[in-house]
């Protein structure tokens, strides 16, 4: 599977210190091609959005290759010895 498109949606607008008005962004998925042709994976959606989202070619690393997303690992929210389950 390869990487084709970047999906990206306009999340909000701010002020720069010029006092410009410029578009906030989020990558909010990918578009990737498959054996059974383009697939849309959604790994976010912003609070509030429309449902319009720009396809962007992905972005080219120093080294020659496309920026691929790091997973993160999902973190315990409590880590105290005397935590423990619910017994049901």
């Amino acid at each position: 599977m390869s990487k084709k498109y970047d999906v990206t949606a306009v999340t909000g607008k701010y002020t720069d210190r010029d006092g410009n008005e410029k578009s906030r962004y989020m990558t909010i998925g990918a578009i990737i091609e498959t054996r059974n042709g383009p697939m849309l994976k959604l790994e976010g959606v912003p609070v509030g959005w429309d449902g319009w989202a720009y396809l962007n070619e992905p972005k080219e690393r120093e080294g020659g290759q496309p920026q691929q997303r790091q997973q993160s690992k999902p973190q315990n929210r409590r880590q105290d010895a005397d935590f423990e389950d619910p017994p049901f």
